[in-house]
């Protein structure tokens, strides 16, 4: 049997047949650390690093430009951690929601394919047990995913994201999404980036103990200035089994620390929608004034929006806006990303 081995470092890494055709700079089997093959990029020229079968958990930064990584596949290659908001750390202090991601992308030119990336942090142990009455709440989030910083032209084709509150943080540069699927419950979709969802399946997770309020989807924190925030094209809308018919709405405008120039966008462009999105569509959100006052921002003052939604989740409402055929062919990929356009995987 043909094999071919590649060197990282002092360590020498065993390729499967079925991949050795493939030109990598490193290859990394289930054992080894996978934060120390992304460390030996260059960021100068293009990077690739194909991940083997099997759980890599570890907290992973990419720091260095032109990193991509290769999974065996999403059900086979699983980068997974379980940290979270709130979390006890040296000298009394408590862990960030930006720093309980499991990836978190701070360079340029990110990419990452056939693999899954997992915050398994125990959101409904915890839910039941913080005997929590609201929707949301310090404590339970944790991030699978953070385009963080110098974060830009970050791409997924086929990957998995799985968390429940804020799995994925878009909040920096531009990003696309394809062929992926995004599981979670609160927010779960989130931030300030630009980015840009096609043909993805967006899955609401069950949450014990609430009817109405199951889960958000998006809470774009978009700046007022910035034309585009979070796009979806020609995604289909799931949920779990458990999850009940109109229960989960597709978004909130954001206002982190209160900044008014945070006037969310979210687009949904040719959608299926299954039963569980409610029929408002949308929901307000909080935040506390300069002054403290706690003030809550409508869906109808930011930008909100959908075209062309089918499947039993799809309703014409007053409280849902629906775009024109015109303002719905003004919303393209090349206009989200503003120039960029990803290269396709094979």
């Amino acid at each position: 049997m043909n094999r071919r081995y590649f060197l990282l470092g002092s360590a020498a890494f065993v390729a499967a047949p079925a991949v050795a055709v493939e030109p990598f700079d490193a290859v990394v089997k289930d054992g080894d650390s996978l934060q120390a093959a992304i460390d030996k990029a260059p960021g100068t020229v293009p990077y690739r690093i194909f991940v083997g079968e099997g759980s890599f958990r570890e907290k992973l930064q990419i720091t260095k430009a032109n990193v991509t990584l290769i999974g065996a596949g999403r059900d086979r290659t699983r980068l997974v951690f379980g940290d979270y908001a709130g979390a006890p750390q040296p000298g009394g202090a408590v862990r960030a929601l930006r720093s309980s991601a499991t990836l978190t992308v701070h360079a340029p030119d990110f990419s990452a394919r056939d693999l899954t990336i997992e915050n398994d942090f125990d959101y409904v142990a915890n839910l039941i047990k913080s005997e929590r009455s609201y929707a949301g709440g310090v404590g339970l989030q944790g991030l699978a995913l953070s385009l963080a910083d110098a974060a830009d032209r970050s791409l997924f084709d086929r990957v998995t994201f799985i968390g429940h509150q804020d799995t994925l943080f878009a909040d920096a540069g531009r990003s696309c999404f394809r062929d992926c699927s995004i599981s979670g419950s609160v927010d779960f979709i989130f931030g300030g980036g630009r980015a840009w969802f096609e043909g993805c399946e967006i899955r609401s997770r069950f949450r014990p103990g609430f009817q109405r309020n199951q889960g958000f989807i998006t809470a774009p924190s978009t700046k007022r200035t910035q034309a585009f925030g979070l796009v979806f094209s020609n995604c289909s809308l799931l949920r779990e089994a458990l999850v009940p018919n109109g229960s989960v709405v597709l978004g909130r405008p954001w206002r982190p620390n209160g900044d008014v120039q945070a006037l969310g966008a979210t687009v949904f462009l040719n959608c299926w929608m299954d039963a569980h999105i409610s029929a408002d569509g949308w929901d307000e959100m909080g935040y506390a004034a300069a002054d403290g006052t706690r003030i809550f921002l409508q869906p109808n003052e930011a930008r909100l929006a959908e075209y062309a939604s089918r499947g039993p989740g799809a309703f014409r409402t007053p409280r849902r806006r629906w775009l024109t055929a015109t303002e719905a062919r003004g919303i393209t990929r090349d206009r989200v990303l503003d120039g960029w356009s990803p290269a396709r995987a094979a």
